[in-house]
């Protein structure tokens, strides 16, 4: 009887109202910037400058993405980030989870160096220019491979997994030897298998870094063939802030055309809402499929150690 009462009393229905209340307030916080994005994105550009767009387009148009996806090599581009980040995240999550197992055996007696080592590239870098330099030494300007190899091995992602791996019980590893199972082979049919869910949120990481990275054309790779999705964007970008002051002065009545000519033009910071959007919604697409490994790799990897 106290059961139900306490059920179905006044004390769980004010807790429920309370908590339903502030989960729809952290609902609304995180949701509203990007509502508000697509709303910028699908506004016309001279009347985005007035402001006051909220969560619907005031004049609807698709003249900001028109301008985006007619800008030069997007497309290629496009491709060019798709391989980069496939790519490099199959072969730095491989590498990083190998080297994770490594350092997590207890056999192995360099364990305790190698990690010192992995870990102060964490804190200390040898900056912008010597980097420059040895990727030039190894041939990788203007090369697919300089995406992919100087970011192969991450220190934070490594310890994330080793950690996650030295949760996993030891008989496992040990019956494996026993079957006559190798190092290697242990690894890839015993180890793999049971990190998949800390694979899942390194390899959603890794991704996230590869797709959004644009710095790394600018300095190693500015061949047009090798351009990235986000740097043609970076340029679009520039390149409509650069020409803000005229489409303003157009935007204004300064030219004979008036309001009508300046009508449908794209501005800054209608171009940059368009830009974000059609960069954010690949990682988007896919991070509802990665959610459950994501949620699951995060708890596990940072409460067993």
């Amino acid at each position: 009887m106290n059961t139900v009462k306490k059920r179905f009393g006044l004390e769980p229905v004010i807790f429920n109202t309370v908590n339903y209340f502030l989960l729809l307030c952290v609902l609304v916080v995180t949701l509203y910037p990007f509502l508000n994005t697509i709303a910028v994105s699908l506004n016309e550009g001279l009347d985005t400058t007035r402001g006051g767009i909220y969560l619907w387009p005031r004049e609807f148009t698709w003249k900001n993405y028109e301008s985006v996806f007619n800008s030069g090599h997007l497309f290629q581009a496009a491709w060019i980030s798709v391989a980069r980040t496939i790519a490099g995240t199959v072969l730095s999550v491989f590498f990083t989870s190998m080297l994770a197992y490594v350092l997590s055996r207890p056999e192995y007696m360099f364990k305790k160096s190698v990690t010192i080592i992995v870990v102060l590239t964490m804190y200390f870098s040898a900056g912008l220019i010597p980097s420059y330099f040895l990727i030039k030494d190894l041939h990788m300007l203007n090369t697919f491979w300089v995406y992919i190899i100087p970011g192969m091995i991450s220190a934070f992602n490594m310890i994330v997994v080793r950690t996650y791996i030295h949760g996993l019980p030891e008989a496992l590893v040990e019956s494996a030897k026993i079957d006559g199972a190798g190092e290697f082979r242990t690894f890839i049919s015993i180890i793999l298998p049971l990190c998949m869910p800390v694979l899942a949120t390194v390899s959603l990481f890794v991704a996230v870094g590869q797709w959004n990275s644009w710095f790394d054309t600018f300095i190693y790779a500015p061949k047009q063939s090798l351009s990235t999705l986000q740097y043609e964007l970076m340029k679009l970008l520039n390149n409509t802030m650069n020409a803000g002051t005229g489409n303003a002065a157009q935007a204004a009545g300064v030219n004979q055309g008036g309001r009508d000519s300046a009508a449908g033009m794209v501005t800054p910071l209608s171009i940059r809402a368009a830009i974000t959007i059609v960069a954010a919604l690949p990682i988007i697409m896919v991070y509802p499929f990665m959610q459950r490994y994501f949620v699951t790799g995060m708890q596990l990897g940072g409460v067993k150690g």
